[in-house]
C-alpha cells in the first residue's frame, strides 16, 4: 500500500493513491438512525449520507473554488494578499449591516475578524502526513483503545457561526497504534475548517484506518450548533449526536455497544 503521507509524492498523486486505497468508504455506513429526546435536551443521532466524494484529502484543501489557492506553504506576500482582501470583504459587510466601518470602535473590527477566521479554519493549513509524523508504532495490543472528551470547535458551513464538539475515538489495532495525542490533533485539524457535523464524523473516522489499517475504528460526536441556538428555531439547548463505524465496531454489535457503553461511563 503506498503512503500517502510521504512528503516525496506530490499532492496529485497522494490524492489520487488515497481515493483508490479507501474506495470502500460507502461500505462504512452506520446501520440506523435515531431520533430521542430527554428532558431539555433534544438530541437526535444521525448517521452521514454525504456520498458525493470521499471526505478525506491528504492537503489542506476541500473541493477548491477556481482560483482558490491553498493555504499550506504561502509566502509572507500571499498571507498579507490574503488579510488584505479579506478586510476589504469584512468591511463592506459591516457597511451594508447599516454600521459605519471608519468608526473607532470598529475602524480595527475588519482586521481583528479576519485574523479570527482564519484562526478558527487553521485546519486548512495542515495535513495528516504533518500531523502524523511518524508517530505510528507496532504493538501486539488487540482490544479497543478509546479516548473520549475531545473538545473542539467548528464552523457551520452553512452559517458560518461556530459549533462546539465533543469527540470520542475508538480504534482495535492491527498491529500498529498511533500515538494518543495524533488523535487529538487529527479532530482538531478537521474541526477547524468550515464543516457539517456528518462529514467531520466520517473525515476522523476514515483518516484513523487509512493512517493505521486497525481491524475497526468508531467515533462518536456530540454537538452543540450555534445556528440552532442564535438563530432559527432558536433550542439553545439541543444537542446532535453523529457517530461513524468501520471493522469489527461496524460488524459486531457487542464491540459497538462496548464502545457506546465505554463512552458514556464517567
Amino acid at each position: 500500500m503506498s503512503s500517502f503521507y510521504s512528503k516525496k509524492d506530490n499532492q496529485i498523486s497522494i490524492h489520487t493513491n488515497m481515493m483508490n486505497e479507501i474506495k470502500g468508504y460507502k461500505d462504512y455506513i452506520p446501520d440506523s438512525i435515531t431520533s430521542v429526546s430527554t428532558g431539555d435536551e433534544s438530541v437526535s443521532t444521525i448517521c452521514s449520507d454525504i456520498y458525493d466524494a470521499p471526505p478525506i484529502e491528504s492537503d489542506g484543501l476541500s473541493w477548491p473554488g477556481i482560483g482558490t489557492r491553498s493555504r499550506i506553504n504561502e509566502s509572507p506576500e500571499q498571507e498579507a494578499a490574503r488579510l488584505e482582501k479579506m478586510k476589504a470583504a469584512i468591511s463592506t459587510v459591516i457597511e451594508c449591516l447599516g454600521e459605519d466601518p471608519s468608526r473607532n470602535g470598529i475602524l480595527k473590527s475588519p482586521e481583528r475578524y479576519a485574523k479570527a477566521m482564519l484562526f478558527f479554519t487553521k485546519g486548512y493549513q495542515e495535513s495528516l502526513y504533518d500531523i502524523l509524523n511518524s508517530a505510528v508504532f507496532e504493538e501486539s495490543h488487540e482490544d479497543s483503545v478509546l479516548v473520549k472528551d475531545i473538545v473542539t470547535f467548528s464552523l457551520c458551513e452553512h452559517h458560518l457561526v461556530p459549533f462546539k464538539n465533543n469527540i470520542a475515538i475508538a480504534y482495535i489495532p492491527n498491529r500498529n497504534v498511533i500515538g494518543l495525542s495524533k488523535l487529538a490533533r487529527i479532530s482538531e485539524m478537521y474541526s477547524q475548517r468550515l464543516q457539517v457535523q456528518e462529514r467531520l464524523t466520517k473525515q476522523i473516522a476514515i483518516a484513523i484506518n487509512h493512517l493505521l489499517q486497525p481491524q475497526g475504528v468508531a467515533v462518536l460526536i456530540e454537538s452543540s450548533h450555534q445556528c440552532m441556538s442564535m438563530r432559527g428555531v432558536q433550542k439553545p439547548d439541543s444537542k446532535t449526536i453523529t457517530s461513524f463505524t468501520i471493522g469489527k465496531y461496524k460488524e459486531c454489535r457487542d464491540t459497538r455497544r462496548e464502545f457506546f457503553d465505554l463512552v458514556r461511563r464517567k
